[in-house]
């Protein structure tokens, strides 16, 4: 079969390799998958750079997130089981973790329902417990993760502050019903949010960023605000002063979702309950914006780690080859 692999770490555009490699085969407890579609999540990238907290074993074919077919024709969604990922014809995945990929969307669509929207709806209801008529301010609102949180925020009735750098992603922004579009390219972050709260700042903040996004947060929080904490795409892990948490009453929350699937994996199963039901009503939808054939693959997730993607970008083995929609 034809898979990308990593031999070396570096920026994904020249260390990804598209190599025909044996179709891997299954061991206890796992399945091999036929891949549909394959979402590339920022992780993908900092995997090629050797920059994540999970380094896999070189060689290794990248993708943690894929909506796959298993031998008796079922529609799934999966985390691929590393170095096997999904950025391949076939991967190898946990069969205890499969959920089933909802009808309401198509492949890739599916494919992106997984961690994004997963990690949004616990950062916003397990950890935040976001309420209707609070004010939620997303980061990088038009990005993979940022637009998951967004749709969720407006499902929860919340009042959306999107953040996004230029006036394309802002545009986006609006697109998927943010209620305040702030462009921080050409907009004061800090002086907009108090303009739209009336100086009371946002009770949610849905940080997938980290560096300066996090200190304008920290600045903008209401009283019993909450800050989440999901990433650091800008790659500055920002030092939170503790005194100033207090003197605001302020929370600062962190959240990894993937330590859901070893301490409480129920939870998960019931966390895809919730976003199947709200994709059959239309309430939220992943935002594809682009599918590529498995040979755009390598460029696609470069454009990832380059921060010029809206939404998610979506490798769909199935296009002739150089195809993208």
């Amino acid at each position: 079969m034809q898979a990308w692999q990593v031999h070396e770490n570096g920026e994904p555009s020249e260390v990804m390799r598209l190599e025909e490699v044996e179709r891997p085969t299954p061991g206890d407890g796992q399945v091999l998958l036929k891949v549909r579609a394959a979402n590339i999540n920022f992780p993908d990238v900092l995997m090629c750079r050797g920059q994540y907290q999970v380094r896999p074993p070189l060689p290794f074919t990248p993708g943690v997130e894929i909506c796959g077919e298993t031998e008796d024709g079922r529609r799934v969604l999966a985390n691929p089981a590393l170095p096997h990922g999904g950025f391949a014809e076939y991967a190898l995945a946990d069969a205890a973790a499969l959920l089933p990929a909802p009808d309401s969307l198509d492949d890739a669509e599916a494919a992106a329902l997984h961690i994004g929207y997963q990690t949004g709806w616990f950062g916003l209801h397990r950890r935040a417990h976001l309420e209707a008529g609070e004010t939620l301010l997303v980061h990088a609102a038009a990005g993979g993760v940022g637009s998951a949180a967004v749709q969720l925020g407006k499902a929860a009735g919340a009042t959306v502050i999107g953040v996004v750098g230029g006036t394309d992603k802002a545009a986006v922004a609006r697109d998927l019903g943010c209620d305040v579009v702030i462009d921080r390219k050409s907009q004061d972050v800090i002086a907009a949010v108090k303009e739209a709260t009336g100086g009371r700042g946002a009770d949610v903040i849905y940080d997938p960023v980290g560096g300066e996004a996090y200190t304008q947060s920290t600045k903008v929080v209401a009283f019993e605000g909450r800050i989440v904490v999901v990433g650091f795409a800008s790659g500055t892990i920002p030092s939170p002063g503790l005194n100033h948490a207090l003197v605001k009453n302020y929370a600062i929350l962190g959240l990894h979702w993937g330590l859901y699937g070893t301490k409480n994996p129920k939870l998960i199963q019931h966390c895809h309950e919730q976003l199947t039901d709200l994709a059959a009503r239309g309430a939220i939808k992943p935002l594809v914006s682009e599918r590529v054939a498995l040979d755009g693959a390598a460029a696609a997730v470069q454009r990832v780690g380059d921060g010029v993607t809206t939404g998610r970008v979506a490798v769909v083995p199935s296009l002739a080859n150089g195809a993208a929609a």
